[in-house]
């Protein structure tokens, strides 16, 4: 007798001790709770236009926090009834909630229901991992205590809401409400919150979009469940079961997609992952109006001149402050979601007369004025191969002797403008497109005053802006960041050069406007107020072009065919490129 008792006593001692080296360990590796004070998860950023359009999310959970006192109180209603009735009543663990489930899953003889409050579900989102065992759901229940302390009710709720994964690659309640109905979950109705609420559990066995059915019969769950505890009157309960599902889901499409791409470019290489994870508010330089403005103009232009040659057509449009460089407009091709090559940015193309007011400023920063003259007639050189000769001619062969500077520039005459070149020399010519912002590489030949080195239209378009205002600004994409605190962590500043005195800025503006008043661009004058340009055609009607500026911006637009063929009989800048320009310009006076 006395052995079995000190064996009995042995054996409750090492149970003891081995359930209390459980409990130990169990505790041992526990998280700071209070480490949810600095808790970040990963936000998305959002890119803002300069008058407050969201214009694109960049991210790699799709998640917008919403302050717990934001959320609304029907959201807040749904995810309790079907997660947690009692959550406001219990202390982090629901011992009625564990004994029904645990009492269920014996019926059913599986697993058919958890215990887990709202608050355990927090906790191991944030501590621990889904393994189903014993010790996992020690530590849960302990945290979930440990939190219920810290924290109150309604904090914990919303934590839980920003943090819970909703499916269709959607974190958070705000993310899903976008996702799922396209809206901020302040328009959300009953039934909207209850399908919400019904997809943390099985997000795709219960999405709408892949088991309408199940997602159905959820929803209608939860409405129930809400009308049981008295969150919903009868009415709008029985309301709430007439509303459709939605039939597929909100995926942000960019606003200005090629310079959205632009922009993301630009700040990963400077941020790196964070801008797809720290809620980044990115303040653009892009006017949304003008945007959708210049979209309008390309499409509909390019529509009418598909109906006169073959498809395949192409053009972009890009469209700057020349006081600031700030880009107000871009566009890159007729449709980024079938090509992201962006043809403002990355197309290299020949300018064709376009370059000549780099030609007629370097002989304006020479001394010379509109009213001298040069001569228009048939010029020789020699070429590039032994024994040959470069010969340039005028638009249909037509000569003009001598022309003042004005006129040579307004008809954009190819004979005069090789002579003034060679007057001048090509190399100060391609010094001064350089020091205006030409940075593509120049090609030493007289060949170049006539356009024949490629460049890209936002060079282009930007070393403009020094004929518009005698100063080189730097194109900027945007102004101003912010963490997801509201705090300031990045401003960026108009970087401008001064390169022209106003007596050689009004001389410029003299020679652009006779372009428009009698020259290449006329179409520019139904536009009624003072505007400045310059049309360009390379040989065989393969790019179109015309950049001119008013009073507030710089705008150059690119007409052409991907791979360099013809775009059609006689589709110059004048008949391609011009009325883009003059359509774009319409919407902005």
């Amino acid at each position: 007798m006395h052995w079995s008792r000190l064996l009995i006593v042995i054996l409750l001692s090492v149970s003891i001790g081995a359930f209390g080296g459980f409990i130990y360990w169990s505790f041992s590796d526990l998280p700071q709770v209070r480490s949810l004070e600095i808790h970040a998860p990963y936000e998305s950023s959002f890119v803002y236009s300069s008058d407050g359009k969201v214009l694109a999310e960049f991210f790699i959970e799709r998640r917008n926090f919403i302050p717990h006192y934001k959320i609304p109180d029907r959201i807040k209603k749904a995810i309790i009834a079907i997660e947690d009735h009692r959550f406001y009543s219990h202390p982090g663990m629901d011992v009625i909630g564990i004994i029904r489930a645990f009492y269920r899953n014996i019926m059913a003889l599986s697993i058919v229901e958890g215990g887990s409050t709202i608050t355990q579900q927090l906790a191991r989102m944030l501590f621990l991992t889904p393994e189903r065992s014993l010790s996992r759901k020690i530590k849960e229940a302990i945290i979930a205590t440990q939190i219920e302390r810290l924290y109150t009710k309604d904090e914990i709720l919303g934590m839980y809401l920003n943090q819970t994964y909703f499916g269709t690659r959607a974190h958070g309640i705000e993310a899903a409400s976008q996702t799922y109905f396209g809206k901020s979950i302040n328009e959300l109705s009953y039934a909207e919150a209850a399908l919400l609420a019904g997809l943390p559990r099985a997000p795709s066995l219960h999405s709408p979009f892949r088991n309408p059915e199940r997602a159905l019969s959820r929803r209608n769950i939860v409405l129930k469940r809400m009308l049981d505890n008295g969150f919903i009157s009868r009415v709008e309960y029985e309301k709430a079961l007439l509303e459709p599902l939605p039939v597929s889901p909100n995926h942000r499409r960019y606003e200005a997609p090629y310079f959205i791409e632009l922009l993301r470019q630009q700040l990963e290489a400077k941020y790196g992952d964070k801008i797809y994870t720290t809620g980044l508010r990115i303040h653009s330089t892009i006017d949304y109006n003008m945007q959708k403005a210049a979209e309008e103009a390309v499409l509909n232009s390019i529509s009418a001149i598909e109906k006169r040659v073959r498809p395949g057509v192409q053009a972009a449009l890009i469209a700057i402050d020349p006081k600031t460089g700030h880009i107000k407009a871009m566009v890159g091709g007729t449709d980024f979601w079938e090509t992201q090559f962006n043809r403002a940015t990355m197309a290299l193309r020949q300018p064709g007369s376009a370059f000549k007011p780099f030609v007629f400023a370097a002989a304006i920063e020479s001394g010379m004025s509109a009213g001298d003259e040069i001569l228009d007639e048939p010029v020789f050189f020699r070429g590039s191969g032994p024994n040959s000769v470069w010969s340039p001619e005028n638009y249909n062969n037509e000569y003009h002797g001598f022309v003042s500077l004005k006129t040579a520039h307004a008809l954009s005459l190819n004979t005069a403008t090789v002579r003034l070149a060679h007057h001048i020399g090509i190399r100060d010519i391609i010094n001064t497109a350089n020091k205006y912002g030409i940075k593509s590489k120049l090609q030493p030949y007289l060949s170049t005053a006539l356009g024949a080195s490629s460049v890209t239209l936002l060079e282009i378009t930007s070393a403009y802006a020094v004929f518009a205002t005698g100063n080189r600004v730097e194109p900027m994409t945007y102004k101003k960041i912010f963490n997801r605190d509201g705090s300031q962590i990045e401003e960026k500043f108009p970087s401008t050069t001064g390169l022209l005195m106003q007596e050689n800025v009004d001389k410029m503006k003299e020679l652009l406007r006779a372009v428009v008043e009698t020259g290449t661009g006329q179409r520019a004058r139904q536009l009624n107020r003072p505007v400045y340009g310059k049309t360009g055609t390379t040989n065989s009607y393969t790019d179109a072009w015309f950049i001119g500026f008013d009073d507030r911006l710089v705008v150059g637009v690119w007409v052409g065919r991907d791979n360099h063929t013809p775009i059609g009989h006689r589709m110059t800048g004048a008949s391609a490129a011009l009325p883009i320009w003059v359509e774009f310009m319409k919407t902005i006076q």
